[in-house]
């Protein structure tokens, strides 16, 4: 048997991790010119990507850290662009819609709630989100068949969602239509620097070198990250997903737990386990618990099929923030992780593609530099 190939030639830049992160930065890279190479662990991978809900959100995320917010923002006014370009890549629509995004409150407890979390992200800058009554929601949504216990809902016109899946080839195509290279199959166990870059040595016995660096490994980044000096924290949290079969239009806008998709399957989810394990199978506890909830806001699912039940695991860090930086001990070694993939992919494709090429993150990417963790605990997950 001959040995693997090593892929001969100094690559600009090198991202690991073939999911939405390293999928994002790596299309963004190449489509500024420069030679990049994805070096992906295939179908085993642990890829959040698989359990991406789909949507393009701003109303909830960035409470208490300003620079995400800002971030986030600054990616859902650039969302549409890399939509219609995602689409032509991919072949056919990323059903990219900024229709506004919902977040249900199904008693007045959970209204309350909500109301005093809209309120603190007003005070935090954020525009546009207000809560909605049940009769305000009716008037949004008419002919919506919601359930009796829906007391009302945040509403965010800014927000929207996309099919991720279709993203996620999109943005593939686009690294490889710009002459990068993905190299699926084997993972990652080395980073050893050499002039002028680095080379990267993997399980099948193949090496690849480049200039630069990008850790995008998703639940895998910590061990990545401490071999160019970085800590990074980071630990998995499983989600599970519902979908159902495809079903006449009930639901016109995306909501936190429940979206029509444009192919007009429901999804429903999704739980945050949060119990330290790398497991990604299903419940019928955490399924039956989703499933009540969406039965609450859309009593007509009671006659739908499910299709299938799935989880996937997202990468958290200590707060529960994205976290960025390039190694101080390692120039042009970066990392980058986050759970919301799907949001920020336009900030990565953009902005952060470009700064990897400088030299200089972006200003809130710097905001959220990993050494934040310094002594902390776990306190939430956003």
């Amino acid at each position: 048997m001959s040995s693997p190939p090593s892929h001969t030639g100094l690559f600009d830049v090198a991202i690991i991790g073939g999911g939405m992160v390293g999928s994002a930065i790596g299309y963004g890279c190449a489509e500024r010119g420069a030679r990049v190479a994805v070096l992906d662990e295939g179908d085993v991978a642990l890829r959040a990507a698989r359990g991406n809900f789909g949507l393009v959100w701003s109303q909830s995320k960035g409470d208490g850290m300003p620079a995400y917010a800002a971030w986030t923002r600054q990616s859902v006014a650039l969302w549409p662009a890399l939509a219609e370009r995602a689409s032509a890549l991919a072949g056919r629509d990323v059903q990219y819609r900024a229709v506004g995004g919902l977040t249900f409150c199904l008693d007045e407890a959970e209204y309350a709630a909500r109301a005093h979390f809209v309120q603190r992200m007003h005070n935090q800058g954020q525009q546009g989100l207000v809560m909605l009554d049940r009769r305000q929601l009716q008037d949004l949504m008419p002919g919506c068949p919601l359930g009796p216990a829906v007391r009302g809902a945040s509403y965010q016109p800014a927000d929207g969602h996309v099919d991720p899946l279709t993203l996620l080839r999109g943005l593939q195509a686009g690294m490889r239509a710009a002459g990068g290279v993905h190299l699926p199959g084997a993972a990652v166990e080395a980073i050893d620097p050499i002039a002028g870059g680095y080379r990267l040595r993997r399980a099948d016995g193949s090496e690849v070198s480049a200039q630069r660096v990008v850790i995008a490994a998703g639940v895998l980044t910590t061990k990545l990250a401490q071999m160019v000096g970085l800590d990074v924290p980071v630990r998995p949290v499983r989600g599970q997903n519902i979908v159902t079969e495809r079903l006449a239009p009930i639901l016109p806008l995306p909501a936190s737990a429940i979206r029509q998709t444009g192919d007009g399957t429901v999804q429903i989810g999704v739980t945050s386990e949060d119990d330290g394990s790398f497991a990604t199978g299903t419940t019928v506890d955490a399924l039956s618990r989703m499933a009540g909830r969406a039965l609450r806001v859309l009593p007509v699912l009671a006659q739908a099929r499910m299709v299938r039940g799935w989880a996937a695991l997202r990468p958290m860090t200590p707060d529960g923030f994205p976290a960025y930086a390039e190694s101080t001990t390692h120039p042009g070694a970066f990392v980058a992780t986050c759970h919301s993939g799907v949001t920020l992919a336009a900030v990565h494709a953009g902005p952060l593609a470009g700064a990897i090429l400088t030299g200089a993150l972006p200003e809130h990417a710097r905001d959220l530099h990993p050494d934040r963790f310094v002594g902390m605990t776990d306190v939430s997950s956003h």
